[in-house]
């Protein structure tokens, strides 16, 4: 169970309760509809009111923002270690490993998922993924443990307040050393896996910068701002430098890598309910050192 609480200040005197829970709380109108239904929903000093009453100077306000009961046939528990880099009552950021997939692919049945074993180790019966990575992508994932914080940090997503970067190593050595990819995305005809760049696909804009260079392969810092899918991937290969082990976009080599040499390095978060910013990074995997070693 999430509750939110607030107490009332001496300047909020007189102010409804719909207004303190949407000021506060940013509460969507369906959520809000939804939790003023339910028992002890929305309470004020611990006593059920409307979201008309009238709050006053001290008044502690507290809303239940937890998932209602939601049985989901497609989503499989299991108990499947996870790596865990930050966590508290809202929030779960992990260091996804590669190899497995977020959910099951279409069609298939996955032993192991991200999904899954998150469902486990939380005890729940939902997923809410901020962020998706490939089967092949290691770093850091940020899980949401309510519907309300998947949409809070949704909102969030790609501006100053939610990014995320990468490591990734590619082919040869980009020139300039720096500088941005503004390339539109769009599906590939005839496949319902690859991308391709298209004029007329959804925008999508790249930063890299070289951060080192050896053995023919770079290192790169990533940085997204839209989160098309496989966009670093496609827009390394569109400039003539696919990531190394890419055998999608670029040519694969299992005795180089075994996978795409991506790596989701870091996110900056500004925690959706108590504002604290957060920095949380994951090491680069074993397999990407020895490239550059």
């Amino acid at each position: 169970m999430r509750i939110l609480t607030h107490t009332v200040t001496d300047r909020e005197n007189g102010t409804s309760v719909k207004k303190l829970l949407r000021q506060h709380f940013a509460l969507s109108s369906s959520l809000l509809k939804a939790i003023k239904w339910r028992e002890n929903g929305i309470t004020l000093n611990g006593i059920p009111v409307t979201v008309a009453s009238l709050c006053h100077t001290g008044d502690l306000l507290a809303a239940d923002v937890s998932d209602p009961p939601c049985h989901n046939p497609n989503l499989h528990p299991v108990n499947f270690p996870l790596s865990i880099l930050w966590e508290d009552e809202d929030l779960l950021l992990i260091n996804k490993p590669a190899g497995i997939t977020v959910h099951c692919a279409a069609l298939t049945q996955e032993p192991v998922t991200v999904a899954g074993a998150v469902a486990y180790y939380l005890g729940s019966d939902q997923y809410h993924g901020v962020n998706r990575l490939d089967r092949g992508t290691t770093g850091v994932m940020v899980v949401a443990k309510t519907g309300y914080i998947h949409a809070r940090c949704m909102s969030m997503l790609h501006s100053g307040d939610f990014y995320r970067e990468y490591r990734g190593i590619c082919l040869g050595a980009p020139e300039p050393q720096s500088g941005q990819i503004d390339l539109p995305i769009d599906r590939e005809n005839a496949s319902l896996l690859k991308r391709r760049i298209d004029p007329d696909g959804l925008p999508a804009h790249t930063e890299y910068e070289v951060l080192e260079s050896r053995n023919g392969l770079s290192l790169l810092r990533l940085i997204p701002y839209t989160g098309r899918t496989h966009q670093l991937r496609l827009h390394m290969a569109a400039i003539g430098h696919p990531l190394a082990g890419d055998w999608l976009y670029g040519t694969e080599d299992k005795g180089l890598v075994s996978r795409p040499a991506l790596h989701s390095y870091a996110v900056h978060l500004r925690h959706p309910v108590t504002g604290e910013v957060l920095e949380v990074t994951a090491p680069m995997p074993e397999d990407m050192r020895r490239l550059m070693e």
